[in-house]
C-alpha cells in the first residue's frame, strides 16, 4: 500500500495567510538533527538526553491513544526499554515563527511486555518550539498506526496512466 500521507512541500517558502512556511535549510537541518537525537536516545534507552530535549509541557500521544506527560514518557523508556529502532521517511518540516510542526512516517521496531519483536508503523505529527536559550524542544508528539484505508487514494492523488511509447517516440 503506498503511504503518500503528506502532500509535497512546494519549494516556494513564502507564507501562507496562516504564516505557515516550509522550513529554511538552516532550521530544517536543526530540528531533523533533533529528531534524530530523539531516536537514538529512545533505543539506547537514555533519559537524561530525553529530558534535555523534552519541554516540560510535553505531550505524547502513543498509537493505541495512550496519552503520557514528559515525565511519565521519560518513566515509560527507563522502565519498559522497547525501543530497538525507529525508522522515518522523509519529513516535511513546517514553520510558524518558533515553532515546528515535522509531519511524516514512522517504522517502531519494539520488544513487546512479553519481549517478543513488534512493529508499528503509521504517520506522526511532531510539535517543536525554538526556547530563549535557542534551542529546538518537543512539546507535542501525536502517532496514528496504519489501518485500513476504506476510502481510497483522491482522484488528485491518483497518477494518470503512462502515455503508450512503444513506438519509440517520446510525446
Amino acid at each position: 500500500m503506498p503511504h503518500d500521507n503528506h502532500p509535497a512541500p512546494s519549494a516556494a517558502t513564502s507564507p501562507a495567510p496562516s504564516g505557515v512556511t516550509v522550513a529554511d535549510a538552516a532550521s530544517r537541518a536543526e530540528i531533523l538533527a533533533l529528531e534524530e537525537r530523539r531516536r537514538d536516545a529512545l533505543v539506547a534507552g537514555d533519559v537524561d538526553a530525553l529530558d534535555a530535549m523534552f519541554d516540560d509541557a510535553l505531550v505524547h500521544v502513543h498509537a493505541p491513544g495512550l496519552v503520557h506527560t514528559k515525565a511519565q514518557l521519560l518513566e515509560h523508556v527507563a522502565t519498559r526499554r522497547a525501543y530497538v529502532d525507529v525508522v522515518r521517511d522523509d519529513l516535511l518540516v513546517r514553520l510558524v515563527g518558533d515553532v515546528g510542526v515535522v509531519t511524516g512516517r514512522i517504522v517502531n521496531h519494539m520488544r513487546g511486555p512479553d519481549g517478543a519483536p513488534r512493529v508499528l508503523a503509521g504517520v506522526v505529527t511532531q510539535v517543536v518550539v525554538r526556547g530563549d536559550d535557542g534551542a529546538w524542544r518537543f512539546v507535542s508528539f501525536q502517532m496514528t498506526p496504519d489501518g485500513e484505508q476504506v476510502w481510497g487514494a483522491l482522484p488528485s492523488q491518483q497518477q494518470a496512466p503512462a502515455e503508450d511509447t512503444k513506438d519509440g517516440n517520446d510525446r
